[in-house]
């Protein structure tokens, strides 16, 4: 049996993939906030409000990053060739970080333009700014309710929670209006504007976290690497694992490499078929790709360091 023995988890190619089960939502989402978007930029100028301007700009980012997300998952589905013998699947991490980036942007502009606004308060229409961000209530309230299902894939998660996140944000626009005209205080309108750009921060962070991790080859967050280590030690016959590498091939899979060093008397076909099938079956890493190494072998690995990547 040659020591370097190679072993490749069965998995199935004809993978669940986002758009057979999210391309309604994707698409219902997207018309429905562009036409939000659009109302809210009309009205938020007619009515001058600096708060409904801002929930039209972080709209305007979560639309973008709707179309994104679901051109990502399209070319997710592509097969995999010569040149991308993974496929595409990583487009869905790029989308997830792009989505991130931009949102970061209107935080900037929508801080800038309440900062102005604090500075030179200005009647708002408040009547107006509550009808408006009440169909933002509902619009993003019922596009969240479609992602509901999906928290396990960052793209999916990062478009409910932004929906979500949007139809807590216009309800804080309606407050605002509404504290507005019972008190005739202006300067809560762009108070609300930088409460929001707050929120928004706050809620992109952990996904430009999580999309910086997968872009660099990072582990993904729902992995645990030192569980998934003990684990394999723990296999029969194992006497060390080393060189063990788990990054994503996309927001929904993970691959890993590993070297195990086993006991004289055990079969390397069997360890590795186990391996594989419980790699798939506890931790979702569907791509395992594990080298078989006697003790002997083992001292003489070169990857066997720490240190070494």
């Amino acid at each position: 049996m040659d020591p370097h023995d190679h072993g490749h988890a069965a998995h199935d190619h004809g993978h669940d993939h986002a758009p057979a089960r999210f391309g309604a939502a994707f698409a219902i989402g997207a018309t429905l906030n562009i036409l939000l978007v659009a109302a809210q930029v009309v009205w938020g100028i007619a009515a001058n409000s600096m708060a409904l301007l801002a929930d039209a700009a972080h709209n305007a980012g979560d639309v973008l990053g709707l179309l994104l997300a679901w051109g990502a998952y399209v070319l997710g589905q592509r097969q995999p060739t010569a040149r991308r013998t993974y496929g595409w699947g990583r487009s869905t991490i790029l989308a997830a970080l792009v989505n991130a980036m931009v949102l970061l942007v209107s935080v900037g502009a929508i801080a800038v333009g309440a900062v102005q606004r604090l500075a030179e308060p200005a009647a708002v229409g408040e009547t107006t700014v509550m009808w408006v961000a009440g169909a933002g209530i509902v619009i993003n309230g019922c596009t969240a309710v479609l992602f509901a299902r999906g928290h396990d894939d960052l793209n999916i998660r990062a478009a409910f929670l932004h929906m979500a996140g949007d139809a807590a944000i216009s309800a804080g626009v309606v407050v605002a209006a509404i504290a507005i005209l019972l008190t005739g205080q202006l300067w809560i309108d762009p108070l609300a504007g930088l409460a929001i750009a707050a929120l928004i921060l706050v809620s992109t962070w952990g996904v430009l976290r999580d999309a910086v991790n997968l872009a660099m080859d990072g582990v993904p967050s729902r992995i645990a690497q030192h569980e998934v280590k003990a684990w394999l030690a723990d296999l029969p016959g194992v006497v060390e694992v080393h060189d063990l590498h788990i990054w994503a091939l996309s927001t929904t899979e993970a691959a890993l490499t590993a070297h195990l060093v086993r006991a004289e008397q055990v079969n390397d076909q069997e360890l590795i078929r186990s391996a594989c099938h419980g790699l798939a079956a506890r931790f979702h890493i569907g791509h395992a790709t594990l080298q078989v190494e006697t003790a002997a072998v083992a001292a003489a690995c070169r990857l066997r360091p720490a240190d070494v990547v």
